[in-house]
């Protein structure tokens, strides 16, 4: 991922030699020829997707596109913090890679696990979840848009609920390829240490408006706000379908995907078919995007 633009763009990559020399990791050679087995580690995947997307933000920037409003599903909301300056790179990136640690730390491997359900309303899918309470924790992960919703939890009972699920009406329901039990209360105790992580850090004010996934309200100047939101994310669900719903009551009208993938354009599409909506990922969609704009 990010090869295209790390060979066309110096300021791709002054971004990843930024972030290899920040990391201690070469996040270029991770991105670019890395192991599916090493990139699947979350504190791997997680300071490589934002380095990539952060260099494709420089990109945009270099052809004078900036963003007024941002936002992240999960992960992302630090890329969207970094870019509107509430953390600078370096300890915006420390502390990725330490919150990846702790993701990978927090829970046994193996024994926690996701499903993406599609085709259910979210009544439906909490209800189901509740039904299992007794036996363990699943929980609602991430609200990604009409129609698809991500469950979470300790493993046997997420893929318990999966099938229950299916029974029930969903179109179709798969487990993840994830480490870990991400996006629900079992997390908990590494909100805790993420807390104690980013109070190492300095806090600034948002350049930028930022929606947050965790309470669905944009971050403030309060340094206390910005550390309680991002404790709580860790272990609460993603409120994406809510974030997108409240930047089109704000008058949004165009939004750009930067990073790996089209998944979150896809999502607000299935929010809201009529926006002007782009991703960024290589040189082929960065050309689309310059030519639609100009």
């Amino acid at each position: 991922m990010g090869k295209e633009i790390y060979d066309n763009f110096k300021c791709a990559r002054e971004t990843y030699e930024m972030a290899s020399q920040i990391t201690g990791m070469d996040i270029g050679a991770l991105c670019f020829s890395g192991s599916d087995v090493e990139l699947s580690k979350t504190e791997n995947t997680q300071p490589a997707i934002v380095t990539t997307s952060m260099a494709i933000a420089s990109v945009l920037g270099e052809n004078s596109i900036y963003a007024d409003y941002t936002a992240g599903l999960s992960l992302g909301e630090y890329t969207a913090l970094i870019y509107s300056g509430v953390f600078n790179i370096e300890d915006g990136l420390e502390l990725i890679k330490q919150r990846g640690r702790i993701m990978q730390e927090a829970y046994p491997v193996g024994y926690g696990g996701m499903a993406a359900i599609l085709g259910l309303g979210r009544e439906t899918i909490e209800e189901c979840c509740m039904s299992l309470k007794n036996q363990g924790i699943v929980e609602v992960a991430n609200y990604n848009c009409p129609g698809q919703i991500v469950i979470s939890g300790e493993k046997v009972l997420v893929e318990k609920a999966a099938v229950i699920l299916k029974n029930m009406g969903a179109i179709k329901t798969v487990m993840l390829n994830v480490s870990g039990p991400f996006h629900s209360s079992l997390l908990s105790s590494a909100g805790e240490e993420l807390e104690r992580e980013i109070k190492k850090h300095h806090i600034k004010s948002p350049k930028k408006k930022i929606i947050a996934n965790y309470d669905n309200r944009y971050y403030d100047d309060d340094a206390n706000n910005t550390i309680n939101k991002l404790k709580n994310q860790i272990s609460s669900s993603v409120r994406w379908e809510e974030n997108i719903i409240q930047l089109i009551d704000d008058g949004i009208e165009r939004f750009i995907e930067v990073g790996p993938g089209r998944a979150l354009i896809n999502f607000v599409k299935k929010i809201d078919a009529s926006k002007k909506l782009y991703n960024v990922e290589d040189i082929k969609s960065l050309e689309k995007l310059l030519n639609d704009l100009n």
